[in-house]
């Protein structure tokens, strides 16, 4: 048991370890492309300092050389290059005692007269970034910008800026200044956002407004505040109309069948006794008052 908690703790710390211990490379100034004979200040921007990170480089006539050894002086994690040379460009990266290594970046020193200060970092997608082209004495003279080896299109201040990035804008840029020459060319990388930043929108929790939107229906979607009353209205009439001439009818037939005799109105039957009764009768009294006559006589 003691064996395995203490398997689990040293596998925690080493997770602890590959995710705290790393660096980031900054350079001052700020710019992929550097003048030569200019002071260049590089650093580790480290979150744990223990882990001793150290400065390298890859040029023309370096590989894996170490600040200090040969080039720069090295100041804890940074590395200061007093006077820059054009041997100095190269790719630079720190690299800890472990072997954990930062992203790496590509510093140009030229000995021409003009360059273009482009970002040594990747850009982020979708936001801007601004190239300017400038001379050893001034900054704000016109230039003409291409991308790939074609032409942009010319900034009367020097300043060229590329809105909201896309992977298109991505490739190798450099400048032209009338009368002083061209800058070399600087590559412009762009990575995308990254998707681990936020949530899925599906996730994403709903916010106050959101929520009470969703309860509530809207306005438009009400029914009108009569229109119950109305419709049982139009129900009632709609069974008044059908309805009606049925019962009227109904109701008269039923009242003329119950309605009794009057005045001297004979039944239908009686109406209709055949005539022959009439006559039979009649001679029934002849015969009483033949008889009683003869009575008389005798």
């Amino acid at each position: 048991m003691e064996e395995t908690s203490l398997l689990l703790l040293l596998c925690l710390t080493s997770l602890l370890s590959c995710t705290t211990n790393q660096a980031h490379l900054t350079v001052s100034p700020s710019s992929s492309q550097l003048f030569e004979d200019e002071f260049i200040s590089l650093s580790c921007e480290e979150d744990d300092s223990s882990a001793g990170w150290t400065l390298r480089r890859n040029t023309t006539r370096q590989k894996m050389s170490q600040c200090g050894a040969g080039w720069g002086r090295s100041a804890g994690s940074s590395c200061i290059i007093s006077v820059a040379v054009p041997w100095d460009s190269g790719v630079y990266w720190c690299e800890s005692r472990e072997g954990a290594t930062s992203k790496s970046i590509n510093i140009s020193v030229t000995g021409g007269s003009v360059i273009l200060q482009s970002p040594v970092l990747p850009v982020m997608e979708g936001h801007d970034v601004t190239l300017h082209c400038k001379t050893k004495t001034s900054s704000n003279l016109p230039a003409a910008f291409y991308k790939d080896g074609s032409f942009i299109r010319t900034e009367p201040a020097g300043h060229m800026t590329i809105r909201h990035v896309t992977r298109s804008d991505e490739g190798l840029y450099k400048c032209d200044i009338t009368g002083h020459g061209e800058s070399p060319p600087s590559w412009l990388t762009v990575t995308g956002t990254p998707t681990t930043t936020a949530p899925p929108p599906t996730l994403t929790p709903p916010t106050s407004a959101a929520m009470t939107f969703d309860v509530a229906p809207p306005t438009s979607a009400a029914p009108p505040p009569d229109s119950g009353h109305l419709h049982l209205v139009f129900t009632v009439l709609y069974y008044l109309v059908v309805f009606c001439p049925y019962f009227i009818s109904t109701f008269i037939m039923v009242s003329l069948y119950r309605q009794p005799p009057t005045g001297n109105g004979l039944p239908v039957s009686m109406a209709t006794a055949p005539s022959n009764q009439a006559e039979q009768r009649l001679a029934e009294d002849y015969d009483d008052i033949a008889a009683v006559s003869t009575v008389h006589h005798l």
